[in-house]
């Protein structure tokens, strides 16, 4: 029996260049030895998400991901929940694409992202889930987490990265104190915080240097919380990511490795949004889980890379 993908593309992003590209596409998958069609997500709820779980349930052996870090998302909250989840690969075409950076896969150029898959070349990679919300690359709390809800579409595809840049650099000013109780695996932290978050992957915002330490497939958050509110010590805080990752150390930063995470306000009266890998997905209290090497993604690592894995 021929094996079967199903590419599942937002026709919006990055510009259009997926749609522009697909019958290439659909000839390198064909190719690589998939009989492939192709799906483009509409505006309704969850039509990416509903789709990959279709397509899982009628026995696709590939589920390809075309678009930004939001697509990529909605695919995986598509097939994680399933007992038999069918190999995914990622075709990036958004503004960050956080998750493709880490697997080593071009960025906005789809063709070249596809090709990947000639390399017959995977990994079994952790899965995140928020409550009854999974992600695949990152999980955020406070003030600068929300700029994600903050930049206009619009802007976003004409600037790209650099829109959340200037609207990272507006919104600092504005930092205001979250009272959190967060339990890790290490122990409780009960006090003031600027932002909080939970990786999976070592690319962070465009960034590598944030999750220096970071596995793939270790079945463990690395999970960062940002004491201060204090501008200047934020600042701080940024030129230690962007030298190297001395943040690690600083005194005004949590920096330990969990699979299990629980995160409440200590005021009743604070609503704490929580980012899921660039979009809102929902509030505090929340709890986190890893689960490890839950879904096989088509990778371009190289020897260096390795570091990463188990």
């Amino acid at each position: 029996m021929n094996k079967r993908a199903r590419i599942i593309y937002n026709p919006t992003s990055g510009r259009e260049a997926i749609r522009r590209d697909l019958v290439d596409i659909l000839a390198v998958y064909e190719k690589a030895g998939y009989e492939t069609s192709a799906f483009a997500t509409t505006a309704s709820p969850k039509s990416a998400e509903k789709e990959a779980r279709r397509a899982a349930l009628d026995g696709f052996d590939l589920l390809v991901a075309a678009g930004g870090d939001g697509t990529i998302n909605e695919v995986v909250n598509g097939v994680a929940p399933l007992e038999n989840r069918p190999k995914l690969a990622i075709i990036p075409a958004g503004t960050t694409n956080d998750f493709a950076r880490a697997l080593r896969i071009p960025r906005n150029e789809p063709f070249e992202a596809a090709s990947v898959i000639l390399k017959d070349q995977s990994a079994l990679m952790d899965v995140g889930r928020a409550n009854e919300e999974y992600f695949i690359n990152i999980a955020a709390g406070g003030s600068i987490s929300e700029l994600t809800y903050k930049v206009p579409s619009k802007l976003k595809s004409m600037y790209g990265y650099l829109a959340y840049v200037v609207k990272g650099a507006e919104l600092i000013p504005r930092t205001k104190p979250m009272h959190l109780r967060v339990k890790h695996d290490e122990g409780i932290y009960e006090g003031p915080s600027s932002m909080f978050f939970l990786a999976l992957t070592n690319s962070v915002g465009g960034f590598e240097s944030i999750v220096p330490d970071a596995k793939l497939n270790d079945g463990k958050f690395t999970v960062l919380i940002v004491k201060t509110t204090k501008i200047p010590e934020i600042m701080t805080l940024i030129t230690e990511v962007l030298n190297g990752g001395r943040h690690v150390d600083d005194p005004n930063l949590i920096y330990v490795k969990s699979s299990h995470v629980e995160v409440e306000s200590l005021n009743a009266d604070e609503k704490v949004m929580v980012n899921l890998d660039g979009e809102y997905g929902g509030d505090a209290p929340m709890v986190f889980e890893n689960f490890q090497k839950h879904i096989e993604i088509v990778s371009n690592f190289n020897e260096k890379d390795e570091k990463h894995l188990l």
